[in-house]
């Protein structure tokens, strides 16, 4: 897997470098429940032939699958978790690439729990969202590993990757609820 650094430009008296976002870099934010975290089997062919200028964010930490938090990667599935399949996300991003200008880049950064409530990605919503009696341990489980607050995880995300590009737009895939 690739690890990509985009670069950052120095300030004109040199003393710091100070990162100025690549117009040409659009980024776009994927949340929602099951196939935007990823429901279909990921196969062979799914693994291979990844644009370099498709990009992903890791959207939290894990060593074992070498997921590092915030930093951009080539856009290889699954993208929710480690343990996720794929996702819209995977093809929405390659056909981006496929049909924009050779200099522009497409990063995604993807936060989705299947089956979740749209509550969980309101602000003033998930504590109670996840504190209800209804809510599986499970899905609880699964939120955990985005600090707890899914929502609040991808606007941290977001902000991180305004630095590098410029966010253009959301994908939302919200099905039951």
């Amino acid at each position: 897997m690739l690890m990509m650094c985009l670069p950052m430009m120095a300030q004109k008296n040199g003393s710091k470098a100070q990162v100025k976002p690549d117009p040409n870099f659009q980024i776009y934010l994927c949340f929602g429940q099951s196939n935007m975290e990823g429901n279909a089997n990921i196969e062979a062919q799914d693994k291979t032939g990844v644009n370099p200028r498709f990009l992903a964010m890791y959207t939290l930490d894990n060593a074992q699958a070498g997921w590092t938090m915030g930093l951009w990667h080539t856009a290889v599935p699954p993208q929710a978790r480690p343990y996720t399949r794929l996702s819209v996300v995977d093809y929405f991003g390659r056909k981006m690439v496929d049909n924009l200008s050779d200099e522009v880049k497409v990063g995604t950064i993807t936060v989705a729990v299947g089956g979740a409530s749209i509550d969980l990605f309101d602000k003033d919503k998930y504590q109670s969202y996840l504190n209800d009696a209804n809510t599986a341990d499970w899905l609880r489980n699964y939120a955990k590993e985005y600090g707890g607050n899914p929502y609040g995880r991808l606007i941290e995300l977001a902000k991180m990757a305004q630095q590098k590009g410029v966010i253009k737009g959301i994908l939302l895939h919200q099905g039951e609820t």
